[in-house]
């Protein structure tokens, strides 16, 4: 299915080089092309995964359900966080290493993204691929649908040469629905997602990326290097108490989508380093003994003083660790570009021969 995702706005104008572009309705809609993605299988539900995951021991809910379009919006303000120097870091890398990656990537004219969320970043990469060439199709995937929609309409005023196809599902759905094209493509999956899996869980996904990918496709993966927890934890605990809205923002959800009686300000969030697991934990620790009722869902859920939800991993990996988990989704390490601080890897992979 197919939408406009411009509405009825006549035009826009642009600036450019001193000068106003307009583009015209007709123009634009040549240019972006917006895909819902047919759902394939039996898609877990935020009622199923809050009764399923609040029954348990310990109890979670699943870090997908943070990304409507208000818990979206809440991490774009994360990225500009003076603490969260992961998008700095791989915003350097590429905004000194773009020309050498897409060189690297070879006769590449698509780039598909998992988690695109704004684009701004890979804008420097779009940049990089379009030059030399008369366009480049890019292919956001997001499971945010109106999040998705509004950056895809804006990355088609902010880079020339880019043609976008933006495909709204999750990432296994949307691999079917990717565009045929004759020549390489480019995979994205950059921000350290990768490290939001466990260590199975990203090789899996690895794997199904690598069985689309043909021997001319390259695949380039952001990863958080493994570094002293005190660099870490300030990033997931930010003074200003963004990360903290975000995490709630799950909370939140259910209370406007499964009428729950979540009272925010008795749950406190906690993002700590466990050391065994080499990861930050998200989690969101009941202040009080309490009961939770979820109309929506005629349950109720007791906590106890101190007990907690755990919302999300961010695992840090070190460089052999993450090659290893390359090789057992039967990928291997190209190059890998650096941040100045040696914080923060790009890898490009491509299939094991």
């Amino acid at each position: 299915m197919i939408h406009n995702p411009a509405g009825n706005r006549p035009h826009r104008k642009r600036r450019e080089s001193g000068m106003i572009r307009e583009h015209s309705e007709t123009e634009r809609e040549s240019k972006l092309r917006f895909i819902q993605v047919p759902i394939s299988h039996q898609e877990e539900s935020l009622a199923s995964a809050v009764i399923q995951g609040l029954s348990k021991p310990q109890k979670e809910l699943p870090s997908r359900f943070f990304y409507d379009i208000e818990g979206s919006r809440l991490f774009e303000q994360i990225t500009r966080l003076p603490e969260y120097y992961l998008t700095r870091c791989e915003t350097e890398i590429l905004a000194r290493y773009s020309p050498e990656i897409v060189a690297a990537s070879g006769p590449c004219l698509q780039v598909v993204e998992f988690g695109s969320g704004s684009s701004e970043k890979t804008r420097l990469l779009l940049r990089a691929a379009v030059h030399g060439r008369s366009s480049v199709e890019y292919v956001p995937i997001d499971i945010s649908s109106e999040f998705l929609r509004d950056s895809s309409d804006e990355l088609v005023d902010a880079v020339d040469g880019v043609f976008v196809t933006a495909l709204a599902g999750d990432y296994l759905d949307s691999l079917k629905a990717i565009p045929d094209h004759d020549s390489g493509r480019l995979f994205l999956f950059l921000g350290s997602t990768i490290g939001n899996f466990l260590r199975e869980e990203a090789v899996e996904f690895l794997t199904q990326v690598r069985l689309t990918m043909r021997p001319q496709d390259r695949l380039l993966v952001g990863v958080d290097l493994k570094k002293a927890p005190a660099l870490v934890e300030p990033a997931y605990n930010d003074v200003e108490g963004v990360t903290e809205l975000f995490n709630k923002n799950i909370l939140a959800r259910i209370n406007r989508e499964l009428c729950g009686k979540f009272d925010l300000g008795s749950f406190a969030h906690a993002a700590p380093w466990v050391e065994e697991s080499s990861r930050i934990e998200m989690r969101l620790v009941s202040k009080i003994n309490q009961v939770v009722a979820i109309d929506g869902l005629d349950r109720a859920f007791s906590f106890k003083k101190g007990e907690y939800i755990h919302t999300e991993n961010s695992h840090k990996w070190c460089a052999g660790t993450f090659a290893q988990i390359c090789r057992d989704a039967g990928l291997s390490t190209r190059s890998t570009w650096l941040d100045s601080k040696g914080w923060f890897a790009l890898n490009l992979l491509a299939i094991e021969c």
